[in-house]
């Protein structure tokens, strides 16, 4: 599953940025990523993490990737909300890290609701100042949804 969650990971970055390095933007390639995106959380969105860890990181994954895509075949917002359910679950049992901080980031796109913001920055700030790229693209992400 990893490797799944792994390429989805990849394909929903890929979408998400798609254009912004001046390249022009083709509308099959287009219509073939939010195709795969979609495909591939729906596939996803059917399994059972082993662990908190894989928890955490898949249903980080597929709140992002449901966000990206354009596509809905009319449950999007249901399988969306369950997500946020698991999260809820999940945030609990799980220490300050980047991996809690990226779910706080991902259920806060969803529900805008400023205490998993207030969360993330608490654990933002326990960070030493010397952000490695992945915390700074984190950051970033933040203050764009703020």
């Amino acid at each position: 599953m990893k490797s799944q969650i792994d390429a989805l990971r990849q394909l929903t970055h890929e979408l998400l940025y798609l254009g912004m390095d001046g390249e022009p933007i083709y509308a099959d390639r287009f219509r073939q990523l939010n195709s795969d995106v979609y495909n591939l959380a729906e596939t996803l969105y059917r399994k059972k993490a082993r662990n908190d860890e894989e928890e955490v990181i898949l249903c980080t994954t597929l709140l992002k990737a449901y966000s990206a895509t354009i596509y809905n075949h009319g449950d999007k917002e249901d399988k969306v909300q369950m997500l946020l359910d698991r999260s809820w679950e999940i945030l609990n049992k799980i220490s300050d890290s980047l991996l809690k901080c990226r779910l706080l980031v991902a259920c806060y796109r969803e529900t805008l609701e400023e205490e998993l913001a207030k969360e993330a920055h608490i654990i933002i700030n326990s960070w030493d100042g010397l952000f490695t790229s992945e915390q700074q693209e984190l950051i970033n992400e933040l203050d764009k949804i703020e």
